[in-house]
C-alpha cells in the first residue's frame, strides 16, 4: 500500500488516497481547534495521542460487533481505513448535560440524561453545523427513514461500550460524536473517536479530559491527553477488560 495523493484536509485531520482504491490514509495532525475554528494551535504530540485512542477504540468495538472503517497502525498518528462514502451528519449521544444543550436547553450543568439523547447535526461548515430532525434529513436526502434507524441504533450500542469501557477506567463519557459512512449497502462507523470528539469528566474530581481543556484554558492539554490516553490503553483498575 502506497500513499499517492491528498484527497481531504479537514480541521485536525489529513486523509490520502493509496494505490490500492479501497483504501485511504488518515493523518490525524497536531492541529487543534475551537469555536469553529475561531481559535487555532498546533501542539506537537496532539496527533498522535488522538490516533492511538482512536485505534484502540475501533478495534474494541469491532470486537464488539460494531463495523468501523479501521483497518491498521501504520505508524504513529497515521492509520489505514476502508474508503466510505461518507453521510454528512455529526451525531452526538449526550448522556450527561454539558456544553451547547446547557446553553440552549433548560439543562442544569451534570444532569443525568437518562436515556441518553441523540442529538443530530448536519455537517457543513458553510451552515454552521446547524441542528437536523429526522424530516430534514429526509427532506435533504442524507439518510433513508431506515439508515437513520440505524445509524442510532449503532449510536446508542457504541455508547453502552464506550461508556462501560471508560467506567470501569475511573472516566465518565458525558457526550461524544460520531460519524457514519456507507460501505456498499452496509452502515459503517467513520472519522474518529477520540478526545477531539468526546466530552470526559474524571469520575473522581471532576476534571475536563478532553477539548474542553483547551477550548475553555482549564490545563495543559498535552498533559491532559497524554494522560487519559494512558488510562483508556491500561487494563482497568483491579482487573482485565
Amino acid at each position: 500500500m502506497k500513499q499517492v495523493d491528498l484527497l481531504y484536509t479537514g480541521k485536525a485531520k489529513s486523509v490520502y488516497r493509496t494505490d490500492d482504491p479501497d483504501v485511504y490514509i488518515m493523518k490525524f495532525r497536531d492541529d487543534i481547534t475551537a469555536f469553529d475554528g475561531g481559535k487555532k494551535d498546533t501542539l506537537g504530540g496532539k496527533g498522535r495521542y488522538n490516533a492511538e485512542v482512536s485505534s484502540f477504540f475501533f478495534r474494541y468495538l469491532e470486537e464488539n460487533g460494531i463495523r468501523t472503517h479501521y483497518l491498521a497502525s501504520v505508524e504513529p498518528a497515521v492509520i489505514a481505513v476502508r474508503g466510505l462514502t461518507m453521510i454528512p451528519l455529526e451525531v452526538i449521544v449526550r448522556n450527561v448535560a454539558a456544553g451547547s444543550i446547557v446553553r440552549n436547553y433548560p439543562f442544569r450543568e451534570g444532569e443525568v440524561l437518562d436515556p441518553p439523547v441523540i442529538v443530530i447535526d448536519y455537517k457543513s461548515d458553510a451552515h454552521h453545523d446547524p441542528m437536523l430532525n429526522d424530516d430534514l434529513i429526509y427532506a435533504l436526502g442524507l439518510a433513508t427513514p431506515e439508515e437513520l434507524d440505524q445509524i442510532k441504533a449503532m449510536a446508542l450500542a457504541i455508547n453502552e461500550v464506550l461508556s462501560e469501557y471508560l467506567d470501569a477506567r475511573g472516566i465518565t463519557l458525558v457526550d461524544f460524536k460520531l460519524e457514519f459512512g456507507r460501505s456498499n449497502a452496509e452502515i459503517v462507523v467513520g472519522d474518529e473517536i477520540s478526545m477531539d470528539s468526546m466530552r470526559l469528566w474524571d469520575k473522581e474530581t471532576g476534571a475536563s479530559l478532553d477539548k474542553d481543556v483547551y477550548r475553555f484554558n482549564k490545563g495543559d492539554v498535552l498533559e491532559t491527553y497524554a494522560g487519559v490516553a494512558k488510562r483508556i490503553l491500561a487494563p482497568p483498575k483491579g482487573g482485565s477488560a
